[in-house]
């Protein structure tokens, strides 16, 4: 999996969630954290697989919490978390 694909997957969940207001104040401060932490580790010239490991299960559990709140929006923080994981694997 390359970081390619995981930037067009933030891309493409960022453009979700700008276009919708669902999102409440801590779910949305918990996804700005997890978009700070994973830019932080793709600039790094090689990423830790731990870390995109855990970041993977994070983004993962964001999901099911988003999934009763925006269901639109749960697909693609799932599909996000999956990538990390592949990538740390």
């Amino acid at each position: 999996m390359s970081t390619e694909q995981l930037k067009q997957s933030l891309k493409n969940l960022h453009d979700n969630l700008n276009s919708t207001d669902v999102v409440d104040t801590e779910l949305a401060e918990l996804l700005k954290v997890l978009n700070e932490d994973i830019h932080q580790l793709l600039s790094k010239e090689r990423p830790d697989e731990d870390a995109l490991s855990h970041l993977g299960d994070r983004t993962l559990a964001l999901s099911a919490k988003l999934a009763a709140q925006s269901p639109h929006l749960e697909s693609g923080l799932r599909e996000l978390g999956n990538i990390l994981l592949r990538m740390g694997v």
